[in-house]
């Protein structure tokens, strides 16, 4: 029973429950009963007037009657002729006789009280119950489910039932289990692709390396293969790291302040030679937007750097704003995105089919600038382009500071 006590919070608060309602009726009981024998009391010791009539209805004395306790009444009577006579009344079991005397009723004694302690106690007993049970039924499947997830499986989730604090519970629980879970498949999958890709310039840098042992004196062309490949190990590295940093959102990106996404967009595109316009009626002004220039910067050139790598010459950045927000849009004339991928093409690692053995880039570039948005509170998508080729939008929240 101690076990059961200790272990299983309904039976605690059913007994609070329980042992609150016996205190209350006991404490009740006590109290009338104190009051009524107070009443009683306080009755029974004021004096009452009595008249004496004879047969013929006539008053012929008159006096006081008093209770005694233990013995009755008592009348102390004074008659018209002068005379004084006292008159007890004995209480109404002397007044019975021995063999007529019988206990009263349980309900009637001094402790009937305890009767309905009894009823009252297994009516409540009886009716708290279910809805105690019912409440700490949610809990312990919460324990449960928190239980099974701390042992390993990330894709528990509990029921969320009700608005009460047990449901907001459950919900605050799922919530962290997916986003914990995401991270951490998110980080599997990063450090998979990882090992995968850094295999293959390390590769190339050990056959370089081979050949170079093999020739007296090392071509340039060896040389400059090696240095690429250190070249795409760097990248590839320094994306890893900025990945991880951005999926941690508790790490610090930097100050945030006012960046001019015209100046941005214009030293980006004198890099690799794109044309840069603005869409009518827009002023440089409203493309003004809260963020870290650093990180913005490196969105707008994986999208250039994206389409000149995929792209057919021609590649075009348009600004535009609205009552919102602000737009970047990077165009291209490459062979455009299927519009079944264009979600896919922002996870990490992924590249479309038969674009994986093309020079450059490492899958990441694309998940970056998704990284880098969202967390300035915006938005990126990939269209189609008439024509032919793909656009590539970021949206970014002209309207107070984002949260990085």
């Amino acid at each position: 029973m101690a076990n059961l006590y200790s272990r299983h919070l309904y039976v605690r608060i059913w007994l609070a429950v329980v042992a609150g309602v016996v205190i209350l009726t006991l404490t009740a009981s006590w109290m009338v009963r104190v009051a009524t024998e107070s009443e009683r009391d306080r009755i029974s010791v004021l004096p009452r007037t009595v008249v004496v009539r004879d047969a013929e209805d006539r008053v012929i004395g008159s006096g006081q009657a008093t209770r005694v306790r233990g013995q009755g009444l008592e009348f102390d009577l004074t008659l018209s002729d002068g005379r004084a006579l006292t008159l007890q009344m004995p209480p109404r079991d002397q007044q019975a006789g021995p063999a007529s005397r019988q206990a009263p009723p349980a309900w009637r004694t001094p402790f009937g009280f305890i009767w309905m302690i009894a009823l009252v106690g297994v009516a409540v007993a009886l009716g708290v119950y279910p809805i105690v049970r019912r409440i700490t039924q949610r809990l312990e499947t919460l324990q449960r489910g928190v239980q099974r997830w701390g042992d390993g499986d990330l894709s528990v989730r509990v029921p969320e039932h009700g608005d009460d604090e047990v449901a907001d519970l459950s919900k605050r629980f799922n919530a962290a289990a997916a986003r914990v879970e995401t991270l951490v498949r998110s980080h599997k999958s990063l450090l998979a692709n990882a090992s995968h890709e850094l295999r293959s310039p390390l590769t190339r840098i050990r056959m370089g390396l081979e050949l170079m042992g093999t020739n007296a004196t090392p071509t340039a062309t060896a040389r400059d293969e090696i240095s690429r490949n250190i070249g795409e190990l760097d990248q590839l590295i320094d994306e890893i790291l900025l990945a991880s940093r951005l999926d941690a959102h508790e790490a610090d990106m930097g100050t945030v302040e006012t960046v001019d996404l015209t100046g941005l967009a214009a030293e980006e595109c004198s890099r690799v030679g794109a044309e840069l316009d603005l869409v009518d009626g827009t002023s440089s002004n409203g493309l003004n937007v809260p963020g870290v220039a650093r990180l913005l910067r490196r969105a707008i050139r994986n999208l250039l750097e994206n389409a000149r790598r995929y792209g057919a010459g021609e590649i075009s950045v348009e600004l535009a704003v609205d009552a919102q927000s602000a737009e970047v849009r990077v165009n291209d004339r490459g062979p455009g995105v299927p519009a079944a991928l264009r979600e896919r093409i922002f996870e990490p690692f992924y590249r479309l089919p038969g674009a994986s053995e093309r020079e450059g880039g490492v899958g990441l570039g694309l998940a970056l600038v998704k990284s880098i948005v969202e967390r300035h509170g915006g938005s990126v998508r990939c269209e189609g382009r008439e024509g032919g080729g793909a656009s590539f939008v970021i949206a970014l929240p002209r309207a107070g500071v984002a949260s990085l």
